[in-house]
């Protein structure tokens, strides 16, 4: 094994460990279900739409990214095939086998940028936690969290003018 890939493996086994407290083992696998396929930030895209009347469209434009980030994970986790992790025993089942990048860390990221950017101030260490929860759990390396988060991210960035309703709205 590599340099990077024993890096991989020892931190993921570092925040695995975490996940043997009831409490933390407990949170990280309700982050877990409440992230999968987005629902977490999809729910909460519709909500700040449904509350946040005068800037529904925003919010509608930043779900559609969130989503899309999400979708765009799942398209490059079929082009990577990377397998999850086999050296610790997985703490929640997986809608898929392939690891890389994490879609679920893609979609908070997305959710933290997109919906940061209108004020929802809880949405990023909420995104944090879910981030560091797929590591708890045991079902991606670090490496398939930072992918994931950073093609959250970049793809937000991308459409960061469309969420404020610029000039190709």
């Amino acid at each position: 094994m590599d340099d990077f890939e024993t890096m991989d493996h020892r931190i993921l086994s570092a925040f695995h460990a975490y996940g043997a407290d009831p409490r933390v083992g407990a949170a990280a696998r309700a982050l877990s279900w409440a992230g999968e396929h987005g629902a977490l930030w999809i729910a909460a895209g519709l909500a700040g739409a449904a509350v946040d009347g005068g800037r529904r469209g925003a919010w509608l434009r930043g779900t559609a990214l969130t989503v899309g980030a999400h979708v765009a994970s799942m398209g490059v986790k079929r082009v990577v095939r990377r397998r999850r992790p086999t050296h610790l025993a997985p703490r929640v089942r997986t809608a898929g086998r392939h690891s890389f990048p994490s879609s679920h860390a893609t979609s908070a990221a997305a959710a933290a940028v997109a919906y940061g950017t209108l004020g929802a101030a809880f949405v990023p260490p909420l995104a944090v936690a879910m981030c560091l929860s797929r590591l708890v759990v045991g079902v991606h390396y670090p490496s398939d969290v930072a992918a994931g988060a950073a093609l959250g991210v970049l793809t937000v960035r991308i459409g960061s003018r469309w969420i404020r309703g610029g000039p190709h709205d």
